[in-house]
């Protein structure tokens, strides 16, 4: 399927695999690019020297275009944004701030540049500092959420900007695939069903956990201090939501968050560790490869769109 986007990256279909911190690793990365999509390595809050070398790893799994997601927020974020333009990778997804410090080097480098937006108002300011294309994601995403759904914030960052349009948050099939269509996409970007591809590294347990979700059960911290998660439901939320409620501080809510993701992903705690999904978690039901997940999306849409 062509779109602005498959000939912007040069991709076979127009998905692209959300940079999720600890889950998007160099395993799932290149076996999306090797599927048609763009796989992408979540830098998260890792140290240059750990992205470079989940760069090196990529680039011997496959010899497709992929990316990297930078999380602006992340202390070493100016050696990571120096280490993507020396491996000659292709294309960076940002979040948690504006990239504009980094674009001219990136964009000398033939760096395509993708920030995940939540505004149209982030849209524009994007599009005027000259990045590639904006993924607009909706508030039903896993992780760090806006507050708009994707829904009405697609076809209002569409219509707001001139640069293509990658729809992110509640897809999963593709019905969810061919509906971005119509509001104006070009691309669909989508992390809770990759979670449980067979090529992904999480820990059975989590996987297990979204293969069982129902569509009550994910459940979002942090909107009292404005950081809102979205995640499935445990004992650590439980608490968390109990503290917020309680007016505790900031700080004693982050702590017991600190190294909850980890916990999850590598260690399979799924009891205090943060279980990060999409409410579309309800929707998976199967463990498949990345290149199946592809193919039965894409067939799926086109039958469509037809």
């Amino acid at each position: 399927m062509k779109t602005k986007i498959t000939e912007l990256l040069g991709i076979e279909y127009p998905i692209i695999q959300g940079g999720m911190a600890w889950v998007a690793e160099y395993h799932l990365a290149a076996a999306v690019s090797e599927a048609g999509g763009l796989g992408i390595i979540g830098a998260g809050g890792a140290p240059a020297s750990f992205v470079r070398e989940q760069i090196q790893k990529t680039k011997e799994l496959t010899d497709k275009p992929f990316g990297v997601n930078v999380m602006l927020m992340n202390p070493e974020a100016d050696e990571i944004a120096k280490v993507i333009v020396e491996e000659g990778v292709q294309v960076v997804t940002t979040g948690a701030g504006n990239p504009g410090k980094y674009l001219a080097s990136w964009k000398e480098a033939g760096i395509k540049v993708i920030p995940v937006i939540a505004s149209v108002a982030l849209a524009r300011m994007m599009e005027r500092a000259g990045v590639d294309a904006v993924v607009a994601e909706g508030t039903e995403s896993g992780g760090h959420i806006g507050s708009a759904t994707t829904m009405t914030l697609v076809p209002q960052v569409v219509d707001a900007v001139n640069i293509p349009v990658i729809a992110a948050g509640g897809i999963a099939d593709g019905r969810g695939f061919a509906a971005a269509m119509m509001l104006g996409a070009e691309a669909v970007q989508m992390g809770t069903r990759f979670v449980v591809a067979t090529e992904s590294i999480v820990h059975e347990n989590y996987k297990k956990k979204i293969l069982a979700a129902k569509d009550i059960d994910s459940e979002v911290t942090g909107m009292t201090h404005g950081h809102p998660v979205r995640q499935i439901r445990n004992n650590m939320t439980r608490e968390y939501l109990k503290l917020e409620k309680a007016g505790a501080p900031f700080e004693e809510l982050e702590h017991l968050t600190l190294g909850a993701l980890r916990k999850a992903v590598v260690e399979g705690d799924t009891v205090n560790g943060t279980l990060m999904a999409g409410q579309i978690a309800g929707m998976v039901k199967k463990e498949q490869s990345c290149a199946e997940m592809i193919q039965e999306i894409m067939a799926q849409a086109e039958a469509l769109l037809k």
